[in-house]
């Protein structure tokens, strides 16, 4: 079974821009969904990322809606992460020193996110706003460790698709 594993930016994006909380409840109820079928996770390092100082709206939904299971710990895909850290290193030639430092920050979901997908590649998809931009220097993306590593991803959208949800 195919699962999906969300970025930050899923819930931001989506709360702040197309799927406000009071408006757009058919998504919400879908992700709530989803999430309890465990067809849809996250990470420890996405959740510290939504709630570290947020006291809004988002954080709230999270906690009542979401399974308490639903932000998963990233301790036992170390060996994958550091797979993603080797591969980031290797491109110290193309990236800017700020754009490495910022990727490989601990306190950042990205590369956490792609190791704990190459745990079970095959079988977990990333889902992310984000845009493959090979070319940029000044910022790593997660669409080009998932290129380089053998990760899936995909937009929200075309999660929805695969999955054969509407809402």
């Amino acid at each position: 079974m195919s699962i999906f594993v969300v970025d930050s930016n899923f819930f931001i994006e989506a709360h702040r821009a197309t799927y406000p909380l009071d408006v757009a409840r058919g998504f919400w109820n879908k992700i709530q969904q989803l999430a309890t079928d465990q067809r849809l996770i996250s990470i420890d390092k996405v959740k510290a990322e939504l709630f570290d100082n947020h006291e809004d709206e988002l954080k709230e939904w999270c906690e009542a809606s979401l399974p308490i299971d639903f932000f998963a710990e990233t301790g036992s895909s170390i060996a994958e992460y550091t797979n993603v850290i080797r591969w980031a290193n290797s491109r110290s030639g193309h990236y800017l020193p700020r754009a490495l430092s910022e990727f490989l920050d601990g306190d950042e979901a990205d590369a956490f996110l792609v190791g704990f997908a190459l745990v079970d590649a095959s079988n977990r998809t990333i889902v992310t706003q984000e845009k493959s931009e090979p070319l940029r220097q000044n910022k790593i993306k997660i669409p080009e460790p998932c290129n380089a590593l053998g990760v899936n991803y995909c937009n929200t959208i075309e999660m929805f698709r695969r999955l054969g949800e509407t809402f």
